[in-house]
Parts: structure tokens; sequence; C-alpha cells
């Protein structure tokens, strides 16, 4: 990737020293020091999950260089620490707490994927009261009760689940299967969908989980077509994408496919032979879940600036799927506005609630979060999800008239 500097903050890669914990209340910093973010992201990993994770950090820094362009976090300029964690949890968990024993506890904790690494840095998160953004659902990760101060910036599977259900009823969809990789958001994503598609009337004709590590899933996609399924919604994400549909030409199934987000973000979808499938035979029944933000469209200012400013500092690899994390700087520092301070993590989530901030914030990613005292997730209109059939991308966006 291109990385050019980032104007008006500290962008560092850092190795530092594993000590106890600190369980202040407010922000170390103070007022007066930079806004500190820290990011850890997978830059090094292999696959989807590095183009993920780099497309990620590049939203993490247009949103830095939008917010500071803007007067910063509460007048106080946001310094970046992004660290290498390889997409593993455990090595996540040291770089964040070798940071909170620095002497430069962050005030805000970003991600950039998995799930799993989510869940193992919510309870250290808690434990030493920092406020923290994900874009990668977790058990519990919008509970309030569990985890006061984190919100989750991506839809979760309810949201996800929601709007492929209603697509599948506006569609005459009567009879829809449900295939789900084995993950935490997988097994969440399946369990959803079956309850989401009782909610609009349409049955769930099965509902079939394959190992992720699986490289063929002819049996369960036979079980559901024995089921009676006349379209499915489908979540895979990276290379079990296409051993699904693979085993799906195989069988010689012909059947509608509704993707999720995580299908939408496995850029197999969007390059041609060999490196994707992008017009071939095994997409042509597929339709996938997408944001608005990630649909080119020339007149929606918001996004665009963010693209623009995404690929002004490098080559955006994967879609804007991942560009969750541009948001968190516009909904803290409208939420610092409402407090007057940006050193209280508490009050911050108290204001993070509040319908005032969630108007006031200049978010692109989503156009609006509904972040409750009940749940800390996103909880998204149905008017932020489009289904598109798949073509390339550019500049992260489907839909592109300049895409050759």
């Amino acid at each position: 990737m291109n990385r050019r500097p980032i104007l008006l903050a500290a962008v560092a890669v850092t190795a530092l020293a594993l000590t106890g914990c600190s369980g202040s209340t407010d922000s170390e910093a103070g007022a007066d020091a930079p806004y500190r973010v820290l990011l850890t992201g997978g830059l090094s990993a292999q696959g989807a999950l590095a183009a993920n994770s780099q497309t990620a950090s590049l939203a993490t820094k247009a949103g830095v260089q939008v917010q500071n362009a803007a007067g910063g976090i509460g007048g106080r300029q946001i310094e970046l620490t992004t660290v290498e964690d390889a997409g593993d949890a455990t090595i996540a968990v040291t770089k964040l707490r070798e940071a909170i024993n620095s002497g430069k506890k962050p005030d805000l904790y970003l991600n950039s994927g998995p799930s799993s690494i989510a869940a193992a840095v919510l309870p250290i998160l808690k434990q030493n009261n920092i406020l923290s953004m994900s874009l990668s659902p977790a058990p519990d990760s919008t509970d309030p009760a569990k985890f006061p101060l984190n919100f989750d910036l991506a839809p979760g599977s309810t949201d996800t689940a929601r709007g492929i259900s209603e697509y599948a009823k506006s569609k005459g969809y009567s009879n829809v299967g449900v295939l789900h990789g084995s993950t935490a958001y997988g097994e969440l994503f399946g369990a959803q969908m079956t309850k989401e598609l009782e909610k609009v009337g349409v049955k769930a004709a099965g509902n079939e989980e394959y190992d992720a590590a699986a490289l063929d899933m002819t049996a369960q996609l036979q079980a559901l077509k024995n089921s009676g399924a006349t379209a499915l919604a489908l979540d895979a994400y990276g290379a079990p994408l296409g051993y699904v549909l693979q085993s799906l030409e195989r069988l010689g199934w012909d059947v509608p496919l509704i993707g999720n987000t995580s299908v939408s973000a496995t850029s197999l979808i969007a390059n041609d032979p060999p490196a994707g499938v992008l017009g071939t035979a095994q997409v042509k029944n597929l339709v996938t879940q997408v944001f608005t933000s990630t649909v080119f469209d020339p007149n929606n200012a918001p996004v665009n600036t963010m693209v623009n400013t995404m690929a002004s500092l490098g080559s955006i690899p994967s879609t804007l799927i991942l560009a969750d994390n541009y948001d968190a700087f516009p909904l803290v520092a409208a939420a610092v506005e409402k407090v007057g301070s940006s050193t209280d993590p508490k009050k911050l989530a108290q204001a993070l609630e509040t319908e005032e901030v969630q108007k006031n914030a200049k978010t692109a990613f989503l156009s609006r979060y509904n972040f409750s005292a009940d749940s800390h997730g996103p909880n998204p209109d149905t008017s932020e999800l489009k289904f598109i059939s798949p073509t390339k991308i550019v500049n992260g966006q489907f839909g592109n008239p300049a895409a050759s």
C-alpha cells in the first residue's frame, strides 16, 4: 500500500512494555494533550483479512485527517497509533495492555477485526475505563450492562438478518434456507435469520452450519434443497465463500442467493477469474447485502469526502464494508461538544446514547447511528442497506461507472 503521511495526525507503530493495569476513570492524557487513539489491525495477515484490515486502517486515517482539519476532538488534535496484531486475539490483547501501561493510555480504542479480537479486548477495555468503538460485532458487545463504554459501529447479525428477511419477502420467496459458518458471528447470524424470517412471515426452510475450515459444503446444501428451500440466505467470508459457490455448482442447484455483508466484504465476487468469480455462472444468482455508502453515488457528499480522503492516503484494497472506523471521530466529537469535555469516558458514552449527538455527528459510513441506553449497536434503519449484484469495485465501492 502507498502510505502517505496523515496531515495533522501522528501515526506510529509502537512496541511497549507489558506491566499491570490502570483503572482511572478519566483520560490520563488530559485536555491539553493530544487525543490518543489506538488501532490494532492485521495489516500483515493473509488474504481477505489483510485487505480488510488495510481498508479499515485507511478509513481510520481518513477519519483522523478530516476530524483534525475540523478542529480535532474538543480542540485536541488526534494522535493515532497503529499496532500490528496479525489478526490474532492474543497479540491484540498484549498490544492493548502494553499501551495502557506505557504512560500513554488511549482515549479511544479501535480495531479492524475479526470478531475474535473484539471479544478478547472488551474485558480489558472495561477494566481500564477506555472508550471503544468496534467494527466487529461480538457476543455481548452491544450490551451496555456488560460493556458500558463500547459501541459497535458495524451493524450486527440482527440488523443484517432483518434486512435480508425483508428483502426475501419483497421478492416473494416463500421458503428461505439459511447457510452459515461456524464462526461466532456466523452462528449468531444463523440464529437471527430464523427469528427474522418468522417475523416477516417467511418460512425458514432449514438452517445449516458448515465448518469454517471445510472445503466442501455439498452436504449442507443438499439438506437445504431437500427441505424445500427456494432461496438461500448465505453467510460466508473469505475462502469459505469460494467453497460454497463451488459446492453449489457441483450440486447443480440453480437457486437465488442472498449474501450477507460478510459475502460483500469478500473480494472474490468483485474480481474476474482467475482471482475471482465475477461474471461466472457461480454468481449469476447472487445478490449481496451492502450499505448505502458501499455503492457509488456522485451526489452523496459525506461519503465522497470519506472515499476521496481514503484514496488520497493509499489504495483501497477491499470494499467499504470495512470503513466503519471513519465514523468514530465525528461521533466522539459530537459527544464531546455535548458534554463539554473530552476526558470522561463515562459521560461521553452517555452522550453517545442521545438523539442530539447522533443527529449532530457528521458520519458517512452510516448516515445515522441509533445507540441507546439499552443497546450500543448502530441499529440502522433498513434504508441504510441495499442489495446488489456483484460488480467490480472502484475505491471500495460497487456500481462505479468507471469500473472497466
